[in-house]
């Protein structure tokens, strides 16, 4: 598929471009002389599972075919197995032993930190500890730094760090850590393909080289026969001569694209255009001295003027300063109703999770289910709400407003019992209580209310008998809790007569 090439060979796709479309299109024309297996036989690589979905469509809807291989760069040993390389220690494991290891520091030094941040601590190693083992950075090289000129904190900041001298030091030959897996996994691949190269087309497409390993991986597939990168949003209008200045960098978005191009030993004008050209040249390059690094910002006074009338670079942006947050979501929400009622695609791309969840509230106003890719936490999900509803009601008596929380929530009594008449007696206790004015609803109260009715009656009895079942304050072992949650659990979605 491509011609040889004495040099690594990488692509690059511009700023705003459809990269899967255009990815899927670039192939789909250097192997339309090809045979219909051809396209079997090209591994393609993606940086997430989304993307790899989204290539699938996108292969899909130029009609019936075969599909490329579609991998991760996560998942580069699915195809062959080291016998001699155990599985990966689990994130739990990992995060007890962190945790132990940050208590016993916490005690020895007291003053360090509160025993309440010993899993946040840890986590915060376990971080550390990936981001090292990933760039592949030794421990050495951190206790090794002279830190005698400066304040007192970094003496305590690497007695704190020696937690990951001694956590890797001790770690299970039998369960290494997750990036040490991954990395073992990558060199094994690079070493087979050394000896062996495959002759079917291999492509990383997607990925930025932001971890060490991810970054070794396309080093190694650029350099094979018929292996190929192709660069996301590459920026063209950087002058060659500032692309040594991004590698060091780190905030600027093309700081791992030009020090890719330092460890392959190549220029901007060696990266070839994939096929698509850029949707908005004036916006990009609007964009791009924008973007400029803080020592060279003196360029807006030689570039500036040559950009022009800036109308049409942001004729097609629009700003929005809202006063909340909630306000914010709201205009999200009704933009993106907006491409829904005019059959367009539209994405929110936004780090903050709580105005992703907003957004998504607010769009359930009106039947809209966005696709989130980065999923729902469990503890967000309506069976997560509803073990949540029932963990706060042991060790402390249960209040009018958390008995009726549970008895509105969308799974209580849904296990085949007409749910009706379970919201009508619901809507009339809790009248009833707001009357009242009960802060706790005994059972001699709830057995008033019933009356004579004898399905209310049954109602309320089933309420009786899960609440006289919640366990005290007193300790108990941590699986009888747990039992004892999952058992009220079941009893509210199953409803009276469970």
């Amino acid at each position: 598929m491509f011609e040889s090439s004495p040099g690594p060979r990488l692509f690059a796709l511009p700023p705003g471009a459809d990269f899967p479309q255009a990815v899927a299109e670039g192939l789909l024309t250097r192997l339309k002389d090809q045979p219909p297996e051809a396209l079997a036989r090209v591994t393609l690589f993606t940086n997430t599972r989304r993307m790899a979905r989204r290539f699938a469509d996108v292969f899909a809807g130029h009609g019936p075919r075969l599909l490329p291989r579609l991998r991760l760069v996560t998942e580069i040993g699915r195809d062959f197995v080291l016998p001699d390389l155990p599985p990966p220690v689990s994130p739990l494991r990992r995060r007890l032993e962190l945790a132990q290891l940050v208590t016993r520091l916490i005690e020895a030094q007291p003053d360090i930190a509160p025993r309440a941040a010993i899993y946040d601590l840890g986590d915060s190693l376990a971080g550390l500890i990936d981001e090292m083992q990933g760039e592949g950075v030794a421990p050495e090289a951190i206790m090794d730094l002279d830190v005698t000129d400066l304040s007192g904190h970094w003496a305590r900041n690497l007695a704190f760090l020696k937690i990951v001298q001694d956590y890797l030091a001790a770690r299970d030959a039998a369960a290494p850590d997750p990036e040490t897996y991954q990395r073992t996994l990558v060199e094994a691949q690079i070493a087979r393909w050394q000896d062996t190269p495959p002759k079917a087309p291999v492509i990383v497409a997607g990925s930025t080289g932001s971890r060490g390993t991810t970054a070794r991986l396309m080093r190694a597939v650029a350099r094979l026969p018929q292996g190929a990168v192709i660069l996301p949003g590459f920026d063209r209008d950087v002058p060659p001569v500032l692309w040594p200045a991004l590698a060091e960098a780190e905030d600027h978005p093309q700081a791992r694209f030009a020090r890719l191009m330092a460890a392959l030993d190549i220029g901007p004008d060696d990266i070839a255009e994939w096929g698509t050209p850029a949707p908005d040249p004036a916006r990009n390059r609007l964009v791009s001295l924008a973007l400029r690094p803080a020592p060279v910002t003196d360029q807006w006074l030689d570039e500036g003027p040559k950009l022009g009338n800036l109308d049409q670079a942001t004729g097609s942006t629009a700003l929005i300063e809202a006063p909340t947050q909630r306000v914010e979501a709201l205009s999200i929400a009704l933009r993106l109703r907006q491409a829904v009622d005019e059959g367009l695609t539209a994405a929110l791309i936004s780090p903050d999770r709580q105005l992703t969840r907003q957004v998504t509230a607010a769009l359930d106003r009106w039947g809209i289910e966005p696709d989130d890719s980065a999923g729902q936490p469990l503890s967000l999900s309506p069976p997560g709400r509803l073990l949540r509803h029932v963990a706060a009601l042991f060790g402390r008596p249960v209040t009018s407003e958390a008995l009726l929380v549970l008895l509105k929530h969308p799974l209580t009594q849904t296990g085949g019992a007409d749910r009706g008449p379970h919201l009508r007696w619901t809507r009339e206790l809790e009248l009833h209580l707001r009357r009242t004015g009960a802060p706790h609803p005994t059972p001699g109260l709830l057995t008033a209310w019933a009356g004579e009715d004898g399905d209310r009656q049954h109602w309320t009895g089933w309420i009786i008998g899960w609440l006289g079942a919640l366990p005290g304050a007193a300790p108990q072992p941590l699986a009888a809790h747990v039992a004892d949650h999952l058992r009220l659990t079941h009893a509210l979605a199953a409803g009276p007569g469970s």
